[in-house]
């Protein structure tokens, strides 16, 4: 799915301070996961993002191998500023400690900034019966495999961070990767599995109609627009905490101008109210950073969870 923002009227733009750099085609804003938050993020970002650099902006979604797609096609793109990749943790944190020859995200991508974070929550089918998060556990114990989850990809923060329970429960279930946030969230609805990790826009809006049901989030406080929900930790479960984020990555070797004006320009769209405040409402916080403190924060995540991925033993089936 391809969706593009055209620049018009901007005869009369004035800008503040000379410009160094500036695209001379379409740019493109591969999203390498369909149907998430991720998707969202390019598209708010996109049509201000045009305005600011006086092109067009497209948001082209290549999902597929838990994001490395996606991220493949950025890295071996031509470094000149006319291709951007939203890399979120699963292929940029995840990946390349649970797949062999997976992308290397500090080699082969020049990070620009962190645009936002946030906390999942633990939800399931209410036909399933679980209540709270207890009742879910002690059914697995009693009927263990009888159980399914779904993720949003095989390496997602949707699949690693069910991992992370299975292993403080002592339970086990059934991994069942779709293709997207969408596909996941639809089984889970249709009662084809009976758990999940999803972040908020995807599933609070079922919840409100009864489809859904909330146990708990993966944050360190409660979320204010549900605080009836509490944290894992809260229940019990030290330090469970599961931070999913998304951020603006160029191909590696791309010239330093070229990082600087997408930095400064993505930066100010990020800050803007119009996406800062949907942002927000999705439950997410904006985080936006310089390119060394993402290519900093990137290396960590990928040694947080390559902690866990070799403690729960988890494959990339």
């Amino acid at each position: 799915m391809r969706w593009v923002w055209l620049v018009c009227g901007l005869a009369g733009h004035a800008f503040a301070v000379a410009q160094d750099w500036s695209p001379s085609k379409t740019v493109r804003i591969v999203v390498p996961i369909a149907g998430t938050t991720n998707d969202t993020l390019a598209r708010l970002v996109a049509p201000k993002l045009a305005e600011a650099l006086g092109q067009a902006v497209m948001v082209e979604n290549r999902p597929g191998a838990g994001g490395n797609i996606g991220s493949v096609f950025v890295s071996k793109a031509e470094p000149d500023g006319h291709t951007l990749l939203v890399g979120y943790n699963g292929p940029m944190a995840i990946n390349p400690t649970l797949m062999k020859n997976a992308l290397d995200p500090v080699k082969d991508l020049t990070p620009v900034t962190l645009a936002m974070k946030g906390a999942q929550y633990l939800v399931v089918n209410p036909a399933a019966g679980f209540a709270n998060v207890q009742e879910l556990v002690q059914s697995a114990k009693k009927n263990p495999n009888k159980w399914s989850y779904a993720s949003v990809a095989v390496g997602s923060g949707s699949h690693l961070t069910m991992e992370m329970l299975k292993m403080a429960a002592d339970i086990n279930l059934t991994h069942v990767p779709y293709k997207g946030g969408g596909e996941a969230i639809g089984a889970l609805v249709a009662g084809d599995v009976q758990a999940a990790f999803f972040v908020p826009g995807n599933v609070q809006q079922f919840a409100k109609e009864g489809r859904l049901r909330l146990l708990a989030s993966t944050g360190r406080k409660r979320y204010a627009s549900t605080p009836e929900v509490p944290t894992m930790i809260e229940l019990g479960f030290k330090d469970f905490e599961a931070t999913v984020w998304a951020g603006f990555l160029l191909p590696a070797k791309t010239p330093k101008p070229i990082v600087d004006r997408y930095h400064r320009e993505l930066i100010k769209v990020l800050q803007s109210p119009e996406v800062a405040d949907k942002l927000r409402q999705m439950e997410y916080d904006v985080v936006t950073c310089t390119p060394d403190e993402f290519s900093a924060w990137i290396k960590t995540e990928i040694q947080r969870w390559g902690q866990i991925i070799k403690a729960t033993g988890s494959k990339a089936d």
